[in-house]
């Protein structure tokens, strides 16, 4: 499903009226009574105050109260704005509502009544300001708000809560904390990315008549990646094969004190379907991964004193991946030296094969996110914000501004590196080089343990040695792992769950989305 920014909803809007000639006071209807129905569905029979601002926004939340106080309904406006300064529609909508017996009031009453207003069994409806705002809160709106988040009432947002920035997510002055929230035609991205996402409580999207092409046109380059596609996505298995059409991936991971990474990293990848997974470490430590790899093989690699690998591991490590390798990962727990970036040079530079670099081998790039342009072959970035403000440290960005906006912190990252990239967080999120983007709709705050990067690298690793897309694999295996957390927490809660629990999830995980797509 397609997220858009303000200004990309206003154009859908505007086109649907202009071009396509339906009235934006037919959409104002639908969009009211859309509203009214998740009213009494969630809320059931209770005093409805709608706070109705300015605009067209304001305009839905009086079609609310009209059509609940013609059900019979006690439903209240307190409007935010004079008559005279409120857009066509919606004073269209206050004629329409006085007409049909709806109490008309202004919001400085409310702030002076709200003892005797906002009592037992009622329910907010906030249509005071929808995607159009792009400046702090402030005034009496702005004590408005602040009111109706400590009265402990249910509160239902129209569009976006007030006070959230459509483009962004990030709180302008103060902000609704809706209860739940019913937008219109599209997710917009201030839904999706937090600290919006938890304002915005839960989410209902409408659809009130918007023409599908609009919806759906290649100009909207961010999507939420819904269950039934991304389980299309999964790579078949024909009848008549065997590990050889699976691929072959060599994950170069682990040094002294950080076994676990390269362990945890190559069983998430031989759960997530390569045929063959081997893990190249340092020749020291190789007695300790043989003790305790089963499925996987390993490839002892030359290293230093410290049990770290050494410059000599690049060509053992090309050789092996121009014989046998049909996908690479390096970077869980190798450490950052100058041996390790020589290796990763060396691997971006000449591999034949995708790249998927994570953690240390992320670390390793500081300030060089030029050599990734030089790449033979595709490359996936996984990093967290630290990471990624490491790798982009040239731009000046900062770890504050990645978190403030992750999908532009996301697409600039990945034009920057001409590189996929999976900004891992809350939400995650993958950039395409070409302008894409997708966010992701599954994980858990469990998941926020050590090794789950790990665990992820592995997964994209060996869906893209299956897949040979590195799109389609960071999608895959974003989707998965966030699935397989759920899964996990679901039977481990949230404060026990390790990154472990994860890698056994993954095989119900997979189950569960190839049952959607049977759906």
């Amino acid at each position: 499903m397609k997220v858009v920014t303000a200004k990309e909803m206003r154009e859908i809007d505007r086109k649907t009226i202009v071009e396509y000639g339906i009235p934006g006071m037919v959409l104002m209807e639908r969009a009211g009574l859309a509203v009214s129905r998740r009213i009494k569905e969630l809320f059931g029979r209770r005093k409805i105050v709608v706070i109705s601002g300015r605009g067209n926004n304001g305009g839905d939340g009086l079609v609310v109260a009209r059509h609940l106080v013609n059900e019979g309904w006690d439903a209240r406006v307190f409007l935010a704005a004079e008559r005279q300064e409120m857009s066509a529609d919606a004073q269209a909508q206050c004629r329409i509502a006085e007409a049909f017996g709806v109490p008309l009031r202004s919001i400085a009453e409310l702030l002076s009544e709200h003892r005797t207003v906002l009592g037992p069994h009622v329910a907010v409806v906030d249509a005071l300001f929808g995607t159009g705002l792009t400046k702090p809160l402030s005034g009496i709106e702005a004590d408005v708000v602040k009111l109706i988040n400590g009265c402990g009432l249910p509160i239902l947002s129209i569009d976006i809560p007030s006070g959230i920035s459509s483009d962004d997510g990030q709180v302008l002055g103060t902000a609704v904390k809706a209860t739940c929230t019913v937008t219109f035609g599209l997710p917009k991205r201030g839904h999706l990315l937090h600290p919006g996402a938890s304002c915005a409580g839960r989410l209902f999207i409408e659809d009130i008549g918007f023409p599908r092409g609009l919806l759906e046109a290649e100009t909207l380059t961010v999507d939420w990646l819904e269950r039934s596609a991304v389980a299309r996505m999964v790579p078949r298995r024909d009848a008549y094969s065997h590990k050889g059409h699976y691929g072959h991936v060599l994950i170069v991971a682990g040094s002294k004190g950080k076994t676990g990474a390269a362990r945890m990293a190559a069983a998430a990848c031989m759960r997530s379907g390569a045929g063959l997974v081997t893990l190249g470490v340092p020749a020291s430590l190789s007695d300790v991964f043989q003790s305790v790899v089963t499925e996987e093989m390993t490839l002892a690699l030359p290293d230093t004193k410290e049990g770290a690998l050494s410059s000599r591991a690049s060509g053992v490590l090309l050789d092996f991946v121009r014989r046998n390798a049909r996908t690479v990962a390096i970077g869980p727990g190798t450490g950052v030296t100058e041996y390790m970036k020589k290796i990763l040079l060396d691997l971006v530079v000449k591999s034949p094969c995708p790249v998927v670099i994570d953690a240390d081998g992320i670390r390793c790039l500081q300030g060089r996110a030029d050599i990734l342009r030089g790449a033979s072959a595709p490359v996936v970035l996984t990093p967290h914000p630290g990471e990624m403000e490491s790798l982009l440290r040239e731009s000046g960005m900062t770890v504050f501004e990645i978190e403030k906006d992750r999908i532009k912190a996301a697409l600039f990252c990945a034009k920057e590196c001409g590189a996929h990239v999976v900004l891992k967080g809350v939400p995650t999120v993958i950039a395409h080089p070409d302008g894409r983007v997708f966010i992701n709709a599954t994980g858990n705050p469990g998941m926020a343990s050590a090794g789950s990067g790990d665990v992820l690298t592995g997964m994209v690793a060996g869906l893209l040695a299956q897949t040979g897309d590195p799109l389609r694999a960071c999608i895959l295996g974003v989707y998965l792992h966030g699935l397989a957390g759920d899964v996990a927490a679901s039977r481990k809660g949230h404060h026990s769950l390790i990154a472990s629990d994860i890698i056994d999830a993954i095989p119900s995980a997979f189950l569960s989305l190839l049952s959607a797509d049977r759906q």
